[in-house]
């Protein structure tokens, strides 16, 4: 009797859910939870360019999800792929097995990596990445006899997700000021945003190359025998479309090879596509130490990851018995059959349908829609890079970020998904994007902040 009724219970609560669409149970990250619960955004499908709502409203995706669906939404090959693989081999143990799709992906993986960035770890997302980096560079400095380089490099406004590791060589402060003092023996460039003379640049930036500089004063501040790792991310997306200055990047490598320190490219932005190559890697012909990725990698379908290392890096830590383990380090869901058949399906749309390239042939137009919104009262900055760009908005007095809000709030009702920091709209559309959406972002943005408050 007892256990009839809990059904009965749990079948109330079903009903209820399903007649009232309860919000209440799922605390969700990164938002501000009592808005949204007020006035909910539910997406109920995609295809293509479109998210869809219950109803059938249509949105534009100016934000390829987050960052990370490429490909656009519903690609046959990939929906193919998943559903393929889910009836074949949904799981295999991540320590000491291994599966085909494994080492398939990662030698296609590597074959879009310049240089000798040839070995692939697999990580669940751009968090774990970025984890995984940090904790190479410090094992990799150990196992050749320099432990003493355990100090991290990171820049203000990076973003390198939202792990203990990457938060401190983060530099956004409402992402670490709630969670104490963080991983120690952290440093920080300056950032690259706001130089003097770059406002409304065309592509990179021309002034700051001088900033890589930051990082000799920390080799003089700690002396380089105790310095691991610099990460930085080529492009700094979350913090509002950052651009490295001319220069910046290739000052920064240089810096990095005179004292032995490792230079890590945070690409889980950047990556698969979003420049018009396949990597930043690739656009700033800078090649670093270690890449982290993850987003495009699976187009955000499956959550995975992936580090990509120089030869001389694994090298180093194949030493001692052959049947030690070399690394310790790795998760449950790492390399799954899942998330690998995704992102082979994935690739096999980029390569097909010229993806990882296509966003140079559009990247003049993006430019030109991106600026003309320089007249308009409350902009005070763009910028663009690929199929990339910051729209910054002055700051209400009072009332930071309650613009940039209200410009998300109004480009959803109008049909327009876009992504704000701060007072910064961050557009990053879909690489199958067409000119007529871009005429429609542009031109909805530009009927909405011209009528803001």
């Amino acid at each position: 009797m007892h256990y009839h009724a809990e059904r009965g219970n749990e079948d109330i609560k079903k009903k209820k859910f399903m007649t009232t669409q309860n919000l209440e149970n799922y605390w969700m990250p990164f938002t501000a939870n009592r808005q949204f619960k007020s006035k909910p955004r539910i997406l109920e499908s995609a295809n293509g360019m479109y998210y869809t709502e219950k109803g059938g409203r249509k949105i534009l995706d100016g934000v390829a999800g987050l960052w990370c669906c490429n490909a656009g939404h519903n690609r046959p090959r990939i929906v193919e792929a998943v559903r393929e693989q889910v009836g074949k081999l949904d799981y295999a143990p991540a320590f000491q097995m291994g599966h085909q799709k494994q080492f398939e992906l990662a030698e296609r993986l590597a074959g879009h990596m310049p240089g000798d960035l040839n070995k692939v770890f697999f990580t669940n997302s751009g968090s774990e990445s970025v984890e995984t980096a940090l904790k190479m560079a410090i094992a990799y400095h150990r196992v050749r006899g320099e432990g003493h380089r355990t100090r991290l490099i990171g820049r203000e406004k990076g973003y390198h997700g939202v792990n203990f590791g990457g938060m401190s060589v983060g530099g956004m402060p409402a992402n670490r000021k709630m969670f104490g003092s963080l991983v120690a023996g952290v440093d920080h460039l300056r950032h690259t945003h706001g130089v003097e003379g770059n406002a409304y640049s065309k592509g990179q930036p021309q002034y700051g190359e001088e900033l890589a500089d930051d990082l000799i004063r920390m080799v003089e501040l700690h002396d380089a025998s105790t310095i691991a790792a610099v990460i930085v991310e080529p492009l700094a997306g979350s913090a509002g479309v950052i651009l490295p200055p001319q220069g910046y990047l290739q000052r920064l490598r240089k810096i990095c090879d005179e004292h032995g320190i490792l230079l890590i490219f945070d690409e889980v932005i950047t990556g698969f596509g979003r420049l018009g190559t396949p990597f930043a890697v690739d656009y700033f012909d800078v090649e670093p130490d270690l890449v982290t990725t993850a987003k495009g990698l699976t187009n955000g379908v499956v959550p995975m990851g992936a580090v990509f290392a120089q030869d001389f890096i694994y090298d180093a830590f194949m030493d001692g018995p052959p049947n030690a383990v070399e690394f310790f380090h790795g998760y449950t869901y790492s390399g799954n059959p899942m998330a690998c058949a995704t992102a082979l399906g994935v690739l096999d749309t980029y390569e097909e349908e010229g993806l990882l390239t296509r966003a140079s042939s559009l990247a003049d137009y993006w430019q030109e829609k991106v600026h003309s919104l320089r007249d308009l009262e409350h902009v005070i900055d763009l910028r663009n890079l690929g199929l990339i760009a910051g729209i910054e908005l002055r700051p209400r007095e009072g009332a930071p970020t309650a613009r940039a809000f209200d410009a998300f709030l109004q480009a959803y009702d109008a049909g327009l998904l876009i992504r704000t920091t701060g007072d910064i709209i961050a557009l990053s559309p879909p690489l199958i994007i067409e000119k007529e959406h871009i005429d429609f972002a542009f031109g909805t943005l530009r009927e909405i902040i011209t009528n803001l408050e």
